[in-house]
């Protein structure tokens, strides 16, 4: 296989990548809708405490920066790097956190499950992006 061919495939392997992981990243918006929809990502009961409300909904927004951010990057081959990198310590800072963190519940398990399934994504786009610097 020609080398511009590999080089294609790389970069559109990488930035289907980053669109899956812009697409999980996106998907706790939900909890700006209020303490049911908290509860329902992450298995916690925020009724009645207005600062876990607060921290949890701002949680959503900034994870919906990321998630979008991460999605318009992946069209952007220029940006497959940053994103990567962004990408990569958002999944591993939280594994990293949940690992020393017993009795999770189970939604929360659920996203580390997800967050691991991400982490290999990355781990196998960030291979591919190097394997296009190789082509260079």
């Amino acid at each position: 296989m020609a080398s511009g061919t590999m080089e294609i495939l790389l970069t559109r392997g990488t930035g289907f990548v980053l669109l899956v992981v812009g697409v999980i990243h996106v998907a706790p918006i939900t909890g700006l809708l209020g303490p049911r929809q908290l509860a329902s990502l992450y298995g916690v009961d925020v009724v009645g405490d207005p600062n876990l409300t607060l921290l949890l909904r701002h949680r959503a927004v900034l994870f919906g920066l990321l998630g979008a951010s991460l999605m318009v990057m992946a069209f952007r081959p220029s940006l497959h790097t940053a994103a990567l990198a962004l990408a990569l310590v958002s999944v591993a800072s939280f594994l990293w956190l949940a690992a020393g963190e017993p009795g999770l519940s189970t939604p929360v398990r659920r996203v580390v499950w997800i967050d691991q399934l991400a982490l290999g994504l990355l781990a196998l786009a960030a291979a591919a992006q190097s394997g296009r610097w190789l082509l260079r």
